[in-house]
């Protein structure tokens, strides 16, 4: 065998060639092949969807460690990194997650985000030191994102990361046996993309779907949301600011927007802060003190 060539990756289910799309894909017309991109996207959804009690039980487990101060890590290289990034990234703003809570950690560091660094996910041990430095340890939760499930710089970092104490998740887009050290499996079994490889077709679309439906579920789990409101919105700017408004106007209708953006900056931006003394008549600091009774958890402070 010539040890200088690549391992064979023509079994990896992502890595076939499309019976759709066979070898007229660029002959096709152009509004033919747009529909064609997108019809294809259905396979996507239906692999989320197959794989909903493997991420439930994710779910369920990172909520439990996040209770006790514990953090997601999402690891991937490429597109899944920069989706692991992204899904990390948007927690803050929508749940009041701390940027501590959820990070997404890609192959290359920040810089690949905006400039591919292919080279540096065939690394398996280039993960090891982004952990260290993060000193994740049993209280965590660490999943790694491989859309062909091969990828040796998120296996090596989840083998760092189980070494470490943290559990573990690998979500792949191509079936293949749990990897040693990985607690939780998940499989979006997305088939072949219609260009042959490019995992940032279906690939991409069921792993965003499936990082959103994970993070999503712990944070309601976390109480970060109350019916279908995100009731720990930060109002960082003017579209925050006043979905806060219409948020505290849904649980208190006789104000109106000059008041309820009143009792929101009374409260120091903290929208639970602002419902509970609204809806209770209590003042900000006993609504402060409920809430931390009740672990932040607008429910309970509500009764």
């Amino acid at each position: 065998m010539d040890q200088s060539l690549p391992p064979d990756r023509g079994h990896v289910s992502t890595e076939q060639r499309h019976c759709a799309a066979g070898d007229a894909l660029d002959l096709m017309p152009t509004t033919d092949l747009v529909q064609l991109i997108v019809s294809d996207q259905h396979a996507a959804i239906q692999a989320v969807e197959s794989a909903a009690a493997d991420i439930a039980r994710l779910a369920e487990n990172v909520a439990t460690r996040m209770q006790s101060g514990g953090r997601l890590f999402y690891l991937g290289a490429g597109t899944s990194g920069r989706l692991g990034v992204l899904d990390a990234s948007e927690c803050p703003p929508t749940f009041g997650a701390d940027s501590s809570q959820v990070i997404g950690i890609i192959a290359g560091g920040d810089a690949a985000l905006r400039k591919s660094s292919e080279a540096t996910e065939d690394d398996h041990h280039g993960a090891a030191d982004d952990l260290s430095l993060h000193n994740v340890g049993a209280s965590d939760v660490v999943v790694g994102i491989a859309a062909g499930g091969t990828t040796p710089w998120v296996l090596g970092g989840l083998a760092a990361a189980s070494d470490l104490g943290a559990s573990t998740a690998l979500i792949s887009c191509s079936p293949r046996p749990t990897p040693p050290g990985v607690d939780h499996l998940i499989v979006l079994d997305t088939g072949a993309e219609l260009l042959a490889g490019s995992t940032r077709l279906k690939a991409g679309t069921a792993t965003k779907v499936a990082l959103n439906a994970l993070t999503t579920a712990v944070f309601v789990r976390l109480g970060a949301v109350h019916g279908d409101l995100m009731v720990d919105v930060k109002a960082t700017n003017d579209k925050l600011f006043d979905r806060a408004i219409r948020i505290l106007q849904a649980y208190a209708p006789e104000m109106d927007r000059g008041e309820a953006g009143a009792v929101i900056r009374g409260a120091d931006g903290h929208l639970k802060t602002a419902i509970v003394a609204s809806c209770r008549g209590l003042t900000v600091e006993r609504a402060r003190h409920v809430l931390a009774q009740c672990d932040g958890n607008l429910r309970n402070a509500m009764m």
